[in-house]
């Protein structure tokens, strides 16, 4: 699941005019999400049950030291931590993203080094670092760690959902209040929840825009046409 990804889904083939504003369902590997597209082009994503799985867990990050986080479930597995509770504490800039790489990448090998896991063994495969907001526009913003080593551009739609999960759990948050998590390049989420029968339903709002066209050509003649094997 990807939360700024199935938003991008949804703007792109309004691009392409094949969807049209109101609420669509879309498959994904966790579950079927809605996904309302707005006349504005916004896209708000009904995202599956998100929970904080385990709180306060420490690991011992090599080189950097004792690291305290929580283990939260948005679409994906999250080890939450609080930059500010950090020493030093990390600078959630752009410019330092290789330090940020780095820092996230240890975290999440000390997770694995101790057998830190999701329910049911899951593997904890992002990182997300939050704190001060760059601009009063938002309450926070946050570092992911993706899978490969990348980070991501955007809050991070699943990250969000498991701040969100975490924040209702701490009684930080309340259903129908607007929680905006700005990215690392500045961008920003608007994150709310609804709680039915005692479970997070988070609902995330943003944007995305189609910048390139491209088309493929396969030729009966070509014997990579379809990739290499």
């Amino acid at each position: 699941m990807c939360g700024h990804g199935t938003i991008g889904l949804v703007a792109s083939l309004a691009y392409l005019g094949r969807l049209h504003p109101g609420t669509h369902r879309i498959e994904t590997p966790v579950g079927v999400v809605t996904a309302e597209l707005h006349p504005n082009g916004e896209v708000t994503v009904a995202n599956v049950p998100s929970y904080r799985h385990r709180a306060a867990v420490e690991v011992a990050v090599r080189e950097y030291g004792r690291v305290v986080g929580d283990i939260a479930w948005g679409g994906n597995w999250f080890f939450l931590v609080d930059a500010l509770n950090l020493k030093p504490e990390p600078r959630l800039q752009l410019e330092n993203c290789a330090a940020l790489v780095s820092l996230a990448r240890g975290m999440r090998t000390a997770l694995a080094s101790s057998g830190v896991t999701g329910g049911g063994g899951a593997q904890i495969d992002h990182i997300e670092l939050f704190g001060r907001p760059a601009t009063g526009s938002a309450d926070a913003r946050n570092f992911v760690l993706c899978p490969g080593n990348a980070y991501d551009r955007s809050p991070c739609g699943t990250g969000t959902s498991a701040k969100l999960a975490c924040l209702y759990a701490d009684g930080k948050l309340a259903p129908g209040q607007i929680w905006r998590q700005e990215s690392i390049i500045g961008s920003v989420f608007e994150g709310t929840i609804e709680v039915r029968d005692g479970k997070v339903y988070p609902f995330i709002r943003g944007s995305a825009h189609v910048n390139m066209e491209g088309t493929l050509r396969f030729h009966d003649n070509d014997p990579f046409a379809w990739g290499i094997r």
